[in-house]
């Protein structure tokens, strides 16, 4: 079992089956040298016969494990976070969402209050799943801009989000509806923030006031995730 786990780390050097076949003698001299006098015993004793994936094996692992390779190299290209230096608590929150809000595992409510150029404090909703949607973040993560609340992208403002429906008028208070699963992510901070939701405060130097609610949305045939601690 160790051996053949082994010789499939390996596999993914070799397009050619036969080279692959050449190579699990050298794979078995080394096992031999790093391991102890009864494995090695074991080994000899089992020879080629079993060590080995048969043809096909080798070729449906083969086109499986490259498969996976591109599928992360694509993900990774999509996450405008990746490669970035992240010194900020606000951008590191971002970056620890940005994955889920992208693949559609979570929707994230940002709240901000942050002066402005004009040193007015405004303060706003954004729907940050939503955002990624249309923005490039790169900049962002890239500290080359802020941000900020703009006020036609303010979700409490303008119902501006393909992830929420938002009700403004309820003696609760500001309260917005998930179109995915109709739950209520409520974004007072005197009250719980609802089912499968949390709420995390960031301290940071970049804004006078931030919340993150990180609400988990329930996906066909799939398991969810767990909520993001503080």
């Amino acid at each position: 079992m160790f051996e053949q786990e082994c010789v499939k780390c390996y596999m993914h050097k070799y397009n050619e089956y036969n080279m692959f076949l050449s190579s699990i003698f050298n794979i078995r001299s080394v096992l031999l040298l790093l391991q102890d006098q009864e494995l090695a015993r074991q080994l000899v004793e089992l020879g080629h016969k079993g060590s080995s994936l048969e043809r096909e094996e080798f070729e449906t692992s083969k086109a499986a494990a490259e498969a996976s390779r591109l599928a992360s190299e694509s993900q990774q290209k999509k996450l405008a976070s990746i490669g970035k230096e992240l010194k900020d608590n606000f951008l590191r929150a971002l970056a620890e969402r940005e994955e889920a809000n992208r693949s559609g595992e979570m929707t994230s409510i940002i709240f901000i209050r942050v002066q402005n150029s004009h040193e007015q404090e405004i303060s706003g909703y954004i729907d940050y799943s939503h955002q990624l949607k249309f923005e490039d973040f790169k900049p962002y993560f890239s500290r080359k801009k802020r941000l900020m609340p703009k006020p036609t992208e303010d979700v409490a403002k303008h119902n501006a989000s393909s992830n929420y429906e938002v009700f403004t008028e309820n003696p609760r208070g500001l309260l917005f509806n998930c179109k995915n699963d109709r739950k209520i992510l409520n974004v007072d901070p005197e009250a719980t923030p609802g089912d499968s939701s949390i709420r995390t405060p960031v301290q940071c130097d970049l804004y006078v006031h931030v919340v993150i609610y990180d609400h988990v949305t329930r996906k066909p045939a799939t398991s969810s995730c767990a909520p993001l601690s503080n």
